[in-house]
Parts: structure tokens; C-alpha cells; sequence
């Protein structure tokens, strides 16, 4: 018997998962939770074979910095994230923190979930064919570095060059080092292209 954890702030989602997993003979829901603090605390309750991770939670966390969490307590756990993004930065990072499977909301029915614990449960790995192609585009390409990444938040915004100095207290020329890495790295001609490039990519969400 294969135990679920279902994670997902959505309690709908939850529901539907929950009633399609207990269809399955080979599957149970051995737990469910509605945010990354609650996921933590039933996972550890529970020991569960593989869990079902919501990409945006509330409370500040998103799955994959609950699935880092996880990881860090059991490298062996096995997580599919079930996410509205399908960005190749979204899918990277969460590669990164160790996710076994990959899947879209909007383009992964119910069949696909099952078939994804399923595959990971027997020790394999779930990545559509869309989202391998996404993460081997992202493999190809530099990461940003964190002094980057404020630099690039705060171009988003709309500081200029001074007043991204003024916020990080670092020297105008290396604001503009830091702008220069930054289209080089994301391919952009200009500042204004790097954000755009960076939204596309996913590196920049909307709501960051």
C-alpha cells in the first residue's frame, strides 16, 4: 500500500485528490495539510511514501521551501509538486530542492497524478516531456547570484541606478557591474529587457 501526503491550501483540490487516491486499491491518504508549517508537522506524524506538494501556500512558504524542509529531515522523501507555474525557473528550483516529479495544474489531470505517485513510489522520477524539455533549457544557463537578484527586484520596480545604490549601499559603478552581469546572463540588450526576460523565464513572479 502506497500512503499519501496531499498538500494544498485548496480545499477542493484536496477533496479531489483525496477521493481519486482512495479509488486506487494499491493507494491511501495517510494525511493531509493546508499550508508548509501543517504539511511539516503531519509529515513527521505520519512517515508518508510519497506526498503531493502545492506549489503556492499560504503563510509565506511555498512548496518548495517546504519541500527543502522535508528534504533536510529525510533526503529519501519523494515529493511531486503540483504547481500553476511551468516556467523553466519554477521547475529548476524545484528540482533543486529535490523533487521527484513535476506537474502543472492546468495541463495535469487526476489520471496524471496517479500515474505520477505511482512512478515515483517504485523509485522513478516524474517529469513530462514539457517540463524535461523546460529543465534541460534551464540546465544550460548561468545562475543568478544573490546581490543579482536584489539588483534585478529593484530594477523591477522602476529604481534607478542611484537610488538601487542608496538601497544596497554599494557604489553606482558596481550597480551598473551588477546590470551589466544581469544582461548578459539573462541575454538581454537592455535593463528594460532584463526584467521582461525575467518575468518570461519565471525568475520574477507578479506577486514577489
Amino acid at each position: 500500500m502506497i500512503r499519501i501526503l496531499v498538500v494544498d491550501d485548496n480545499a477542493l483540490m484536496r477533496l479531489g485528490l483525496t477521493e481519486a487516491i482512495g479509488i486506487e486499491p494499491e493507494l491511501e491518504v495517510a494525511g493531509e495539510a493546508a499550508s508548509g508549517a501543517e504539511a511539516l508537522e503531519v509529515f513527521r506524524r505520519v512517515n508518508p511514501d510519497v506526498i503531493t506538494m502545492d506549489y503556492q501556500m499560504p503563510g509565506g512558504e511555498s512548496g518548495i521551501e517546504c519541500t527543502k524542509k522535508i528534504m533536510a529531515e529525510d533526503p529519501h522523501a519523494k515529493v511531486i509538486l503540483l504547481s500553476v507555474f511551468d516556467s523553466e525557473e519554477d521547475i529548476y528550483l524545484a528540482k533543486q530542492a529535490g523533487v521527484k516529479g513535476y506537474l502543472t495544474k492546468k495541463a495535469g489531470g487526476v489520471r496524471d497524478v496517479i500515474g505520477a505517485i505511482q512512478e515515483v513510489a517504485s523509485g522513478g522520477t516524474y517529469f513530462p516531456a514539457q517540463i524535461a524539455t523546460k529543465l534541460n533549457n534551464r540546465l544550460k544557463q548561468p545562475d543568478l547570484t544573490k546581490r543579482e537578484m536584489q539588483v534585478l527586484k529593484l530594477l523591477a520596480e522602476g529604481n534607478s541606478n542611484k537610488e538601487i545604490g542608496d538601497i544596497l549601499s554599494i557604489s553606482l559603478a558596481t550597480v551598473k557591474l551588477h546590470i551589466a552581469n544581469l544582461r548578459e546572463k539573462l541575454g538581454a540588450s537592455d535593463r528594460t529587457q532584463a526584467v521582461v526576460f525575467a518575468y518570461k523565464r519565471g525568475i520574477l513572479h507578479l506577486d514577489d
